[in-house]
């Protein structure tokens, strides 16, 4: 089995570890854009056309499964990426989890690029999956680059400055951006409240790597051997994973080629995924 993950750049290290856990026998193809980023200042146009770029790369490579693990590409991309591909090679979204963190009744904060929080997809996803919820968009301006780049002081200046931001009586706090959850500790820490129980937070990566097994007709086995390879592409071109991965939990496990259990980056508790139930 080979499923392809695709994304900008490394916020597509969530949802391949996912996949890893779930089949350590999974070949992964892992194809970003980091000629083309950000993504996110991009016209829809332009953005569908990198989009594009990346899952031809990645489709080269003949996966049973393609997924979009970028919120910006799935909003603009996914429609056109589906008309290409499918149904010979399924094409899953990744979207915020609006509707399992309502779930719980809120409020609700939802952590996302300041063009997300904007947006009318995320407005219909409120008025879709929060009725009677109050649900808050927490622009993170810098985050996702910071993680980008593994920049401690500027991941530590987004993260303080979303905290600020985030009202006081959340009870769960959505990550709109796949990249965040590679820092999933450090934004629990950060808006962690005294005597109070900690927020739950809800990403994305667990589910759309259900989804994609789902759609590959395949079944979790995580006990399986660690035989998966894994390819990379940057641009189109075959490289090596960035440096910077290492710095991330996900990021190491995939380098080390095998599942061990669960991540340290991930934070107590359950992380909730899906949009407004499940990954598109």
């Amino acid at each position: 089995m080979k499923i392809a993950v695709m994304d900008a750049g490394i916020g597509l290290l969530a949802a391949a570890a996912a996949i890893r856990r779930l089949r350590p026998d999974a070949d992964l193809v892992l194809s970003s854009d980091p000629d083309g980023m950000s993504w996110g200042p991009r016209t829809p146009q332009d953005i569908t056309a990198r989009a594009l770029a990346v899952a031809e790369s990645a489709a080269a490579h003949r996966p049973q499964a393609l997924v979009v693990a970028c919120n910006t590409a799935t909003v603009h991309a996914l429609p056109v990426l589906r008309a290409r591909f499918e149904p010979e090679l399924p094409v899953i979204g990744t979207v915020p989890a609006v509707g399992p963190a309502a779930a719980g009744g809120g409020p609700v904060a939802v952590w996302a690029t300041p063009a997300t929080t904007k947006s009318p997809y995320l407005r219909a996803l409120i008025r879709q999956f929060a009725v009677g919820v109050t649900v808050t968009g927490v622009p993170c301006p810098g985050l996702s680059d910071a993680v980008e780049r593994a920049d401690e002081a500027a991941l530590g200046r987004a993260i303080a400055a979303a905290a600020r931001r985030t009202p006081d009586d959340v009870a769960a706090l959505v990550l709109g951006c796949t990249h965040y959850e590679l820092v999933a500790d450090r934004i629990r820490a950060a808006v962690r409240r005294p005597g109070l129980p900690p927020l739950v937070l809800h990403g994305s990566a667990d589910a759309v790597a259900a989804q994609a097994l789902r759609r590959t007709g395949r079944l979790p086995a995580p006990e399986a051997p660690a035989t998966g390879t894994l390819t990379v592409l940057l641009s189109g071109r075959a490289a090596a994973l960035p440096a910077s991965v290492a710095t991330y939990s996900a990021g190491r496990l995939l380098l080390r080629g095998h599942s061990d259990g669960a991540l340290p980056d991930r934070p107590p508790g359950r992380v909730g995924a899906g949009a407004g139930g499940s990954p598109g």
